[in-house]
């Protein structure tokens, strides 16, 4: 009798163990602003000041490093608000 309470158990287990699923973390929308210059070691990402539209940082701009074709107006899913990417240095190549 034992043996057959253990196996409802395990079918019932299984029953509600969902294989595939998957979970989306929050995220908050983000406006392009302005479009800061180029960053990274070839160029190959683009910092940009971005606007928060919704969540605890609602309306503070902050500045974001973004890879991938962007331009002004864009909405950017982000999913946290509180770090900002470091400001971009005045030289570029050559400067002294």
């Amino acid at each position: 009798m034992a043996k057959q309470k253990l196996t409802r158990k395990k079918k019932e287990e299984a029953k509600v163990e969902v294989k595939g699923q998957i979970r989306f973390s929050h995220a908050v929308q983000a406006r392009v602003e302005e479009l800061v210059g180029r960053t990274g070691a070839r160029g190959e990402a683009m910092q940009v000041r971005c606007k928060v539209l919704e969540g605890r940082d609602q309306n503070k701009i902050i500045r974001r490093n973004v890879k991938g074709p962007v331009q002004l107006g864009d909405i950017l899913m982000l999913r946290e608000t509180e770090i900002e990417a470091k400001q971009l240095s005045k030289g570029g190549r050559g400067a002294v």
